[in-house]
């Protein structure tokens, strides 16, 4: 104990108290008890209260300073516009911010995953429901049939149901082909082609056609409408030069 006075004494200045901000507080009140805390009272093996009774220490050196402080008028609250600069450099927080990204990114890309397999799940739970039902549906109608057969029912109740279900499919499929309508590659083949139906004898004669003679036409038919020229029927436009001709067309020419 003497030794550690004479080392104070020998670190301690003859500087202002502004200059020096020592604070020696006195016997720290528990807020609890509302009385002085004993020093012995305290475990310093107890983590929690050693670590208590420096908060309470620090916190009443802090009300014992600051009033000193405020009557020599230092300023004790930082302003509005007061800058620090930080600690680490713009490189590190950069790679503190491309971690944290890449976290919520893993994250994100995670939560979607799991979204799609709770579809997944979902779609394969509807339809196995739906295979289930058309499997319950074809074996009451098979019981129904088997029964009819041996003669335990005279109901045809589900030929019935049979039909009605296959026409409202039949409805269904029609109303999505009218609102769908046909794709351009159809609609560019119906432009080109036509739009289907018979071809083949589809320029025999029938009972109407075979008494109809009004579209007939004696000199088409005969071969002696206009441009028709000789026996053969051939045109006049078409007709060859003669030699002579050709060799002065020829001599042209040169």
């Amino acid at each position: 104990q003497d030794g550690l006075k004479q080392c104070l004494s020998e670190l301690k200045q003859q500087l202002a108290w502004v200059e020096r901000l020592d604070v020696t507080s006195d016997q720290v009140v528990d807020p609890v008890s509302q009385s002085a805390s004993n020093k012995d009272a305290v475990d310093p093996e107890n983590d929690f209260q050693r670590e208590m009774s420096f908060y309470r220490q620090a916190q009443a050196a802090v009300l014992e300073a600051l009033p000193r402080l405020r009557k020599l008028q230092v300023p004790t609250r930082r302003p509005d516009d007061y800058f620090a600069e930080m600690a680490k450099s713009d490189q590190q927080m950069q790679k503190i911010r491309q971690k944290l990204k890449s976290k919520q990114e893993a994250m994100e890309r995670s939560e979607k995953a799991k979204q799609l397999r709770a579809m997944r799940k979902y779609g394969k739970k509807v339809q196995t429901e739906i295979l289930q039902r058309r499997q319950k549906e074809k074996k009451n109608m098979l019981n129904a049939v088997k029964k009819y057969q041996k003669g335990l029912s005279d109901k045809l109740d589900f030929l019935d149901e049979e039909q009605t279900s296959s026409q409202g499919n039949k409805k269904g499929s029609a109303s999505q082909r009218i609102k769908k309508g046909p794709n351009a590659k159809r609609r560019y083949k119906n432009q080109k082609f036509g739009f289907g139906g018979k071809k083949k004898g589809s320029k025999w004669n029938t009972k109407e056609s075979f008494n109809d003679v009004s579209s007939f036409r004696s000199k088409v038919a005969h071969n002696k409408g206009p441009g028709k020229a000789g026996k053969g029927g051939k045109k006049a436009l078409n007709k060859r030069p003669g030699k002579r001709a050709r060799q002065k067309m020829k001599s042209r020419a040169r």
